[in-house]
């Protein structure tokens, strides 16, 4: 080092900073082998603290002011170093300057969604972002928790650590909150101020406040907020069949319209869908409107009932089932004999077998047969 240098190492006089870089949080006060001179000016302006440590210890924090840095305005440098009144060398320690003043715009949102119990649609999924601002408020803390020996520390090394902390509280209090996803946006401004107060702990752990935390969107995954879209759409339609008709109105002037080569098959199409429109439109009243009780059309045939279900029967003989049968069957069997009176019959809907003869519609198979003979004739 030239002599030049040492003189300049040797007898400085004011010590500041000024920023305008506008995202330094810490700046250190850079000197040659860090030597300060006995009874130097130090300038801490609004908005600053000035942080002296000395040999790896916080030695004292300066608020706004002009100090002469003595022994007699230090009294915990004076403590560590044990020094007298009348000790004028310069000493080696390191001034770092903390800015106090707010941190606002910066940004933090949620990277992957927030899965929620909403009251009317189910579990869904949330994406939320927004701004926060944050202040130091003891510069001591910051620079022992969070800086350490960084020479210039901005908001880039602090924000990625917030941002985890507010979309883990963020995440909490709006799975918590129950309220609908429909109303969140009018809740915005009240589930701001209880993230923020919810992290308030952690950031006072550091050094730091939030002094405003805002919530600017909480949005749905496209496919729900496609979903609601349509719902939306079919609200504003009102009567599904005059907007039918209104879009089929669209549709023909649109193709008319067309100059392109497809021209005179789209007047065709939309003559057609004209045409088809207004008997709609007839039929519907002069206001679009069907009357209130249309009389039906006495050309209009009427159509015939269904056609009666046939039922199928099974036989109950000797321990076992036969069948199925239909009607036709069971009156060839009874004419010939096979099928009598006395035979157990079932039908799927009947409860239990029944003989032949106690089933109303088997009963008339044995009208036209002659009983049998009495015995002994």
């Amino acid at each position: 080092m030239g002599i030049f240098d040492f003189l300049s190492g040797q007898f400085i006089d004011v010590i500041h900073w000024v920023d305008d870089t506008r995202d330094t949080i810490v700046w250190r006060f850079e000197r040659e082998g860090h030597e300060i001179k006995y009874g130097a000016k130090l300038t801490v302006r609004e908005g600053q603290a000035a942080v002296f440590v000395h040999e790896g210890q916080l030695a004292d924090v300066f608020s706004p002011g002009l100090y002469m840095l003595e022994t007699n305005n230090m009294p915990v440098m004076t403590t560590l170093q044990h020094w007298d009144h009348g000790f004028k060398s310069p000493f080696k320690s390191e001034i770092y300057f903390v800015n106090t003043t707010r941190f606002t715009d910066l940004k933090w949102g949620t990277k992957n969604p927030i899965i929620i119990r909403d009251p009317e649609f189910g579990p869904v999924r949330l994406r939320a972002f927004g701004t926060y601002s944050i202040r130091v408020t003891d510069p001591g803390r910051f620079m022992v928790e969070i800086v350490g020996t960084d020479g210039e520390f901005t908001t880039d090394e602090i924000t990625y650590q917030i941002r985890n902390i507010i979309v883990q509280e963020a995440s909490r209090v709006l799975a918590s909150s129950g309220i609908p996803v429909l109303d969140m946006a009018a809740n915005t401004a009240d589930l701001g101020k209880l993230v923020a107060a919810q992290i308030s702990e952690t950031l006072t752990a550091y050094g730091l406040t939030m002094p405003e935390l805002y919530i600017e969107n909480i949005s749905l995954p496209p496919a729900v907020e496609a979903a609601l879209d349509k719902r939306t759409s079919m609200g504003l339609a009102g009567d599904l069949g005059q907007f039918t008709q209104y879009s089929a109105a669209e549709a023909m002037t649109a193709a008319a319209s067309n100059p392109n080569g497809g021209g005179g098959m789209g007047a065709g199409l939309g003559m057609g869908m004209g045409m088809a429109m207004a008997g709609q439109m007839a039929q519907a009243g002069p206001w679009g409107a069907r009357p209130a009780a249309a009389a039906p059309s006495a050309a209009a045939p009427v159509a015939p009932p269904p056609p009666p279900v046939e039922h199928v029967w099974h036989i109950a003989k000797d321990g076992k089932t036969s069948g199925p049968f239909s009607k036709a069957d069971l009156g060839r069997m009874a004419a010939e004999g096979s099928l009598t009176r006395e035979s157990f019959v079932w039908t799927p809907g009947q409860d239990g077998w029944k003989k032949a003869e106690d089933v109303a519609e088997l009963a008339q198979l044995f009208t036209i047969l002659p009983p049998p003979p009495p015995p002994g004739v």
